[in-house]
């Protein structure tokens, strides 16, 4: 029974945390969400959605866009210079389908530097994206990703080989945005 209560007092703290981190403006942000055992150097917009406490590292320049839902109880690591778009899901924790008892599995979503991923994209538990890969609008990435590559449908299969050199920097100073 007192398990349940600890672990019904973790959601309601986790639920506290999405509700609140909206309303704090971006320079204070990560200050806050540091509070909670997310480190980070990115910015994360309103509206984003985490499943736990912790588990969650973002580097330098990268930005994560609102509507996002951030399965972190299996971790995720963010490399530094990385988009992510509105109403992209990443995903750490599922259930095993072939297990009789349906337990559940997981693993952490990693995605290195200088990668973007575009809008209402899924990315499911154990992925790695590599660095410099593009995923595009709509696309379920099931597997690894690799770097330099432009990735996209569902399930996400390789369209081609990126061309330029890497060398942007984004940069969000915005204490509010959408």
């Amino acid at each position: 029974m007192r398990k349940i209560i600890l672990l019904q007092c973790k959601f309601l703290l986790v639920q506290w945390l999405n509700f609140t981190y909206q309303l704090v403006p971006n320079p204070l942000r990560n200050g806050y969400l540091r509070m909670f055992g997310l480190k980070f150097s990115g910015v994360i917009h309103r509206g984003c959605k985490f499943f736990h406490l912790g588990k969650f590292i973002i580097g330098k320049n990268s930005v994560i866009n609102f509507g996002c839902y951030l399965d972190n109880r299996r971790g995720i690591i963010i490399g530094s210079n990385v988009g992510i778009a509105h109403n992209t899901k990443i995903y750490t924790l599922g259930h095993d389908v072939n297990d009789p008892y349906f337990r559940t599995k997981g693993a952490p979503v990693i995605i290195k530097d200088n990668a973007f991923i575009f809008s209402n994209v899924l990315i499911m538990p154990g992925v790695t994206i590599g660095e410099g890969a593009v995923v595009l609008s709509g696309s379920v990435v099931t597997k690894d990703v690799e770097s330099r590559t432009i990735v996209g449908g569902n399930p996400a299969r390789l369209i081609r080989r990126r061309s330029c050199d890497i060398n942007y920097k984004l940069a969000y100073k915005y204490w509010f945005a959408l």
